[in-house]
């Protein structure tokens, strides 16, 4: 009974993610605020059902009492945060947050599977950085002077940084995380967040040449710090990020290209330098050849992807823990494994619709630092998922990155947590600035039509004053004689 209950659940997955991401991409086209907001609920519901059977299928495979719990504990978070965050913004983007609210439910369940203990760390610390969640738009919607205080942000990411180059914990041969008693965090996560304002802020209050030159400086001196601590995949977002952000701002190809020939510049002699790297190439170009050592990790990941083929072995049939790190590099591979192919390319549509949307929402604000702002962190969170997904299939080399509100790691969910609503906010500053745009022109035809009334008036009164006035009334001329020949 239970292997044909996890048998057709995996058909029951592959049909409710597919019905989901249809939603994400149909529901924009839809005209009628109806048609729209219902589905929105299906979008809920969806992602409920596929919650609600995935700890089914744990459960009855462990008959474990902590797994019930757990999941109605995430169940009051995950509705929570739809009900209070619709209460307290009425005007959120709904598509956002129904997908921040599914990618965390994927997260949940997949990291249950793999290590339960950990899974309820991550639970902890969403619920917490949710919570911190709800003032961030407000903060963003009232908080003016965010955008005059560029070198603060600057200057304090670049302190974390150095920080972490010189008393990090090293970790797969990078200093990644600050150490302080029992509690560690990767600082270079929240960089993230100030690295994006101080570059959205200088490049609004300036495109001139000195002031592009010294914006890259600094961030430039972000960049080296993270190769210095041997953190290439963050590196790598850096300068991703900031080339894009300086390109749309100041629309020189020249720039553009500059930077991307000293990207490739910077790869190669990052190439020569770090072994860990020119490891992480052998292991991309050959992994098979080096099975045993340094090819493990991926031909693990690729083996995994492979079994699940389309359809998945089902949750908890396959064995995504033979991937070293599977939980926060190499997730994405576990849910091929486990939930199938198809449903892992639904995952990635879903994630390309959230950049759809960050960059959807940036191109509409008529403000420079929001609108830059959001499309850094469009940028920041596209790179991210692109350089997760393309490290486990093996596109591109692995940049030990997690794969943003799925994989587990607490530095990397609260920032992910917070880039979602940061751009709540700037979507509710969008809202703000069409509110105002159309009371303005309902302003400016009212006074239009009370200028015409005015006009009208006036000449009716001047037409009433002649007509009670004779004497000034214009004289007929007299017939002009005709001339005699």
């Amino acid at each position: 009974m239970i292997s044909l209950i996890v048998e057709l659940s995996r058909y029951v997955f592959i049909i409710l993610i597919a019905m989901y991401t249809f939603l994400c991409f149909s529901v924009l086209r839809k005209k009628n605020q109806e048609e729209i907001n219902h589905g929105w609920k299906v979008q809920n519901l969806i992602t409920f059902l596929i919650h609600f059977l995935a700890f089914g299928v744990i459960f009855i495979q462990s008959w474990q009492v902590e797994i019930l719990v757990f999941y109605l504990l995430q169940l009051f978070l995950l509705q929570a945060v739809l009900v209070f965050t619709r209460l307290i913004y009425p005007q959120i983007n709904r598509l956002v947050l129904n997908n921040m609210c599914f990618l965390l439910m994927i997260g949940f369940v997949i990291l249950t599977r793999l290590s339960f203990d950990r899974a309820v760390r991550q639970f902890q610390i969403a619920a917490g950085a949710l919570l911190l969640s709800l003032i961030v738009p407000v903060l963003i919607r009232k908080c003016a002077f965010l955008q005059k205080i560029p070198w603060v942000y600057g200057i304090a990411g670049l302190l974390l940084l150095l920080a972490v180059a010189f008393v990090g914990k090293e970790d797969s041969g990078a200093n990644l995380s600050l150490v302080l008693g029992n509690f560690s965090f990767q600082p270079t996560e929240a960089v993230k967040l100030t690295f994006v304002f101080f570059v959205a802020a200088r490049l609004a209050k300036s495109t001139e040449f000195k002031d592009v030159a010294l914006t890259t400086v600094l961030a430039a001196l972000h960049v080296l710090v993270l190769v210095f601590s041997r953190d290439l995949g963050g590196a790598l977002l850096f300068f991703v990020t900031y080339l894009v952000m300086v390109y749309v701002a100041t629309k020189k190809r020249l720039y553009f290209l500059g930077g991307l020939g000293a990207g490739v510049l910077a790869a190669l002699i990052g190439y020569q330098l770090f072994y860990h790297v020119r490891i992480r190439v052998l292991a991309w170009t050959d992994p098979f050849s080096v099975i045993d050592n340094e090819g493990y990790q991926i031909t693990q990941s690729l083996f995994a992807i492979g079994t699940g083929r389309w359809l998945g072995m089902g949750l908890c049939q396959g064995m995504p823990n033979k991937i070293p790190v599977v939980e926060e590099d190499f997730v994405f591979s576990a849910i091929s494994e486990e939930m199938g192919g198809i449903f892992a390319i639904c995952l990635i549509l879903i994630c390309m619709t959230c950049f759809i949307m960050f960059i959807n929402i940036a191109m509409q604000i008529k403000k420079n630092f929001y609108k830059y702002t959001a499309l850094g962190f469009g940028t920041l969170y596209g790179f991210q998922v692109f350089l997760t997904i393309g490290g486990a299939i093996r596109f591109i080399p692995s940049t030990g990155v997690t794969l943003p509100l799925v994989s587990y790691g607490g530095s990397s969910l609260v920032s992910s947590i917070v880039m979602f609503a940061i751009i709540q906010g700037m979507y509710l500053l969008k809202e703000d600035e069409e509110l105002e745009i159309e009371k303005e022109r309902e302003r400016a035809a009212r006074a239009r039509a009370k200028a015409r009334k005015a006009k009208k008036a006036g000449a009716d009164a001047e037409g009433r004053q002649r007509k009670a006035e004779p004497g000034k009334q214009p004289k007929e001329r007299p017939a002009r004689k005709k001339e005699k020949s």
